[in-house]
C-alpha cells in the first residue's frame, strides 16, 4: 500500500504555492523515499509533494532512464525555449488528458538530497515532466495550461470524474474502506 494517497482536483491543497525548503534533513529523505513508492504505485513520472498534502517545494520522478527515483528540491527554471504540444495527464485529474503546449527545452536548477545544487538541460518529454511538477509546487493544475474551449469542455468531464467518484465513496464506505 501505498505511504500516501494522492489528493486529487478539488483538493485545495493543490491550488496554493508550496514553501521553500530551508532544512534538508531524515525527515525530507524519508518523505522523498514515500513519495517515490507512491509514485510507482500510481503509477506516475512524478509526483509534488502538495500532490500528498505537504506544502514544501520539492518533486520526485522518474522518466525511465535507468537512474530510478530522483529528487529535486526548491526547483526553478532559468530559462525555457521552443514550443512542444504533447498529450498529459496527472495523478491529481486521474483518467483525463490533453494536448498541452510547453517550452520544449529548459534549464533547471534546485538542490539535491544532500544540499548540493543540480543543474539540468532538459528536452521534450523530460522537460514536460519538470515543468508539469514546478506547476504542482505554484499551486497550478494542467486545466490551467488550456485555451478557453478545452478547458471549458475538461471542467465538464473534471465534474464528471468527482461525481463518479462521490457516487462511488457510499460503496466504498459500506465494504470498510476509507476513501481519505
Amino acid at each position: 500500500m501505498a505511504p500516501y494517497e494522492i489528493r486529487i482536483v478539488g483538493d485545495p491543497v493543490l491550488r496554493q504555492r508550496a514553501e521553500e525548503i530551508t532544512d534538508i534533513d531524515g525527515r525530507l529523505a524519508r518523505l522523498a523515499e514515500d513519495m517515490a513508492a507512491t509514485m510507482y504505485e500510481a503509477p506516475g513520472v512524478g509526483l509534488a509533494a502538495p500532490q500528498v498534502g505537504v506544502q514544501k517545494r520539492l518533486f520526485v520522478y522518474d522518466t525511465g532512464d535507468g537512474q530510478g527515483a530522483r529528487t529535486l528540491i526548491n526547483p526553478e527554471i532559468r530559462e525555457a525555449s521552443g514550443e512542444w504540444a504533447f498529450e498529459e495527464g496527472c495523478l491529481s485529474v486521474p483518467g483525463l488528458s490533453w494536448e498541452i503546449l510547453r517550452p520544449r527545452d529548459i534549464h533547471l536548477v534546485g538542490l539535491d538530497l544532500d544540499g548540493n545544487e543540480v543543474s539540468i538541460e532538459a528536452s521534450e518529454y523530460e522537460a514536460r515532466v519538470f515543468q508539469h511538477e514546478l506547476d504542482h509546487l505554484d499551486g497550478v493544475l494542467l486545466l490551467e495550461r488550456l485555451d478557453e474551449d478545452s478547458r471549458k469542455a475538461a471542467r465538464r468531464a473534471v465534474r464528471e470524474l468527482m461525481l463518479g467518484r462521490q457516487e462511488a465513496a457510499p460503496a466504498k464506505a459500506a465494504r470498510g474502506l476509507s476513501l481519505h
